[in-house]
């Protein structure tokens, strides 16, 4: 235990532990956010008939030089009822049912109307099915739409919606527990005195984890006392994942991994080859997982965007819950890499991305600054500006 796992061995290990929560049905809407726990598939074909892309007028072709005399309309909601034969023309609204006998559509910027009669002035449509959105153009019956493990956005719950369900299957909504610990923690930051730091890393990943559907509890801060300790792993027995900050390190202060085993847990493993965050611990008791963030704040959010929110995913069902990262080219440039991966806070700049000057793991102004976080492989040559380098964004907290 006492080696270094490599990040992607570590993440593998702590994903391999993701709690399997049961499958739910939940109305369309209340899914936002959550993950398909099985294939959506077409309940009915998108559109379920051919209907018009335009405004304008519906003929039948070839009878596409006009005149016509209209003999009706069909609007959205509204079809036109008859028949329409050579040398007539209904007039047509976007998203209307294309009236039988009719196969082109002109729209109404090419005619000119005198009561009923319709004359063409601009350019009939070529093909004559151009402003036509055919019978099952979007999506037929029985067609697989979004596979297992998708999140469902805005764009695929109307998807959802439009393909005719009501309820989508998902994983139930995890419940996390967060454990803020150390002697140095003031509650109340305008009571804080020389000795003490306020306690912004609770709520910082009780922020961090709004970017998920989930249930979070806060607890602490606890002082650095392996009873207390003890009592607070104890107060969150419902909870799926809990997450500790600080004390998970070799200190003789550092009471999480006794707590753990006290408490009746086993250490899973400790300890990451990166930089920050490592003194990484994870741990299970049954089913709950234990993810010990260190305690300075910088190392506390780089670790939960590599290892908490990914695992918190992988409860939900995320096909792919690592963050995702993207190539930048650099503005300037960048130091050689050292022993361990480092994960450099940076900004995005004209000409790409910068590193920040401040990478100390306790500088939040630097983090809060920062937009993405630079991926430096161990023992990296120097690069210069314009050779690119992987990042993470921040904005969205790295989510797939």
């Amino acid at each position: 235990m006492s080696a270094m796992l490599t990040l992607e061995d570590a993440q593998a290990r702590l994903l391999a532990l993701a709690p399997v929560l049961p499958i739910q049905n939940v109305d369309v809407p209340g899914t936002l956010g959550r993950y398909l726990a099985e294939p959506l598939k077409a309940r009915r074909t998108q559109p379920a008939a051919h209907v018009s892309a335009m405004d304008g007028y519906a003929v039948k072709g070839p009878d596409l030089g006009g005149p016509w005399t209209i003999i009706g309309e069909s609007a959205a909601g509204h079809p036109f009822s008859g028949t329409v034969a050579g040398g007539q023309a209904v007039r047509i609204s976007t998203g209307a049912l294309l009236p039988a006998g009719a196969d082109a559509v002109i729209v109404q910027e090419d005619l000119v109307r005198n009561g009923d009669h319709l004359s063409l002035t601009g350019t009939p449509p070529s093909p004559p099915g151009k402003h036509i959105r055919l019978c099952g153009s979007d999506f037929g019956i029985d067609t697989e739409l979004l596979s297992a493990g998708t999140r469902i956005g805005p764009a695929q719950l109307a998807l959802a919606i439009a393909a005719g369900h009501k309820h989508l299957a998902v994983r139930r909504v995890p419940r996390v527990a967060i454990i803020d610990s150390g002697d140095e923690l003031a509650s109340d930051p305008e009571d804080c005195a020389a000795h003490q730091v306020p306690a912004s890393n609770g709520a910082m990943l009780a922020a961090l984890l709004a970017s998920l559907p989930c249930e979070v509890d806060r607890i602490g801060p606890v002082r650095d006392d392996l009873v207390l300790l003890t009592d607070a792993f104890h107060l969150a027995r419902d909870a799926d994942i809990i997450v500790t900050t600080g004390g998970a390190s070799v200190g003789d202060h550092d009471l999480i991994r006794p707590a753990i085993e006290a408490w009746g847990g086993t250490i899973d493993f400790w300890k990451v080859a990166i930089k920050p965050g490592k003194p990484l611990l994870v741990a299970t008791r049954g089913s709950q997982v234990v993810v010990g963030l260190p305690g300075n704040p910088v190392s506390s959010q780089v670790t939960a965007l590599l290892f908490l929110l990914p695992l918190l995913r992988a409860a939900l069902g995320a096909a792919d819950p690592l963050p995702r990262t993207i190539d930048l080219p650099l503005a300037a440039p960048l130091r050689a890499g050292g022993d361990r991966r480092e994960f450099l806070r940076g900004r995005l700049v004209a000409g790409g991305v910068e590193v920040l000057t401040q990478q100390d793991s306790g500088a939040l102004a630097a983090m809060a600054a920062a937009q993405v976080l630079i991926d430096h492989p161990v023992q990296a040559p120097r690069q210069e500006a314009g050779e690119t380098v992987s990042v993470i964004l921040l904005g969205n907290g790295g989510i797939a």
